[in-house]
């Protein structure tokens, strides 16, 4: 123990200031892959995405916290055992620093990756732009950390503010449609006025399903199979119709006509039953839609009534409606209900009308009318 103590190397203030920190270096690593394994095995029977996230963006920054706190505690050893310099300061102190920035920039930027990534891919409209979102996130973090460090660092951030300021006026200005369908673009996706697999109809009257939502433009497949490439600007500013939303069950109206001999009752209940038959088995029917039927027009020569059906979707309404008729049709021929076609009766005493079907040009004399004789 002399020999120990006498050789000095206990006793060397380097060994201890440099020891120290190192000993407490590899203690925090293994305490914080130990820490880091059982947060794992929790997290992994968690529903929760954030708590995933969180995990998965530690590591790396952990570490060089450990690295941090290490140099702290080396410049406070340093310091007690009078071992600081003008040198060592200028060192140690900017790498502190730098170690901690460092590590915050590098967990906000792993998260916010996470996120765009685990958050994209639940999404179908996201999935085409997590590269440029992932992309600009990226350069705000580091950018942001950038300057952060550079003031930290005593250096004067004003001019390169100023420079960035003008770059990105130039910028903009250089893009502007460019950007103008990304802001439209993180707009749609934002506000979800069409989503992916909707059926939409245009403005302009194109109809189509919504087949990719993009950083700059929309793609709509249309009935023909052919594309529809939309800028995002345009179709952000304009009206859509979506057949999809709130739910794709849409109403389907029938207009009917029956003879003015008919009994409206008797017409009304036989309609019913065929439209409740139809809605209750046909595929693309709603059975538990309660529908119903509203007399409204005397026609010259039928009275008109609405019958309200109810369809899965946009395009099932087509095939219920054509069920509907040729089942109405049928039923109305079974009860005696006459479905009546337009008839024009001509009155010909009225407002002399015979009197002047009775006359016709002479012959010879295109300007004068000559009399007929009377139709027996």
């Amino acid at each position: 123990m002399d020999t120990l103590t006498s050789s000095g190397l206990w006793l060397n203030p380097w060994v201890l200031a440099t020891g120290i920190p190192l000993v407490t270096l590899l203690a925090l690593l293994l305490l914080k892959r130990l820490i880091l394994g059982r947060a794992a095995a929790v997290v992994g029977r968690s529903r929760f995405t954030v708590d995933s996230l969180i995990l998965s963006a530690l590591p790396w920054p952990l570490t060089l916290l450990i690295l941090c706190l290490t140099v702290v505690q080396f410049k406070f050893l340093a310091a007690h055992l009078a071992l600081m310099s003008d040198a060592l300061e200028a060192y140690a102190g900017p790498l502190e620093y730098f170690l901690l920035i460092l590590a915050v920039v590098l967990f906000v930027d792993r998260l916010c990756s996470g996120a765009i990534r685990a958050y994209a891919g639940q999404s179908d409209a996201l999935k085409g732009s997590r590269g440029i979102l992932q992309g600009i996130s990226r350069g705000l973090v580091w950018g942001l950390g950038l300057l952060i460090l550079m003031g930290t660092m005593g250096i004067s951030i004003t001019p390169v503010i100023a420079s960035l300021g003008i770059t990105s006026l130039a910028v903009a200005l250089a893009l502007q449609p460019t950007l103008e369908n990304f802001f439209s673009g993180v707009q749609l996706l934002v506000d979800k006025p069409i989503r992916v697999g909707d059926f939409i109809e245009l403005e302009s009257g194109e109809q189509g399903f919504v087949d990719r939502i993009g950083w700059r433009s929309t793609w709509i497949r249309m009935l023909p199979n052919n594309m529809v490439i939309m800028p995002n600007s345009l179709l952000s500013g304009s009206k859509i119709i979506n057949y999809y939303y709130p739910e794709k069950e849409l109403s389907v109206p029938v207009e009917v006509g029956v003879h003015y001999d008919s009994d409206l009752e008797h017409v009304e209940r036989v309609t019913l039953e065929v439209a409740r038959d139809i809605l209750r088995t046909h595929e693309w029917g709603v059975p538990d839609y309660n529908t119903f039927v509203l007399f409204h027009t005397f026609d010259n020569s039928s009275i008109n009534f609405t019958v309200m059906l109810r369809a899965r979707e946009y395009f099932n309404r087509f095939w219920v409606k054509s069920a509907f008729i040729k089942a109405l049709h049928k039923r109305y021929a079974e009860e005696g209900i006459t479905i009546p076609y337009p008839i024009r009766a001509i009155n010909l005493d009225q407002e002399g009308a015979r009197d002047v079907l009775e006359r016709r040009p002479a012959a010879g004399d295109s300007g004068s009318l000559a009399e007929t004789p009377r139709a027996r």
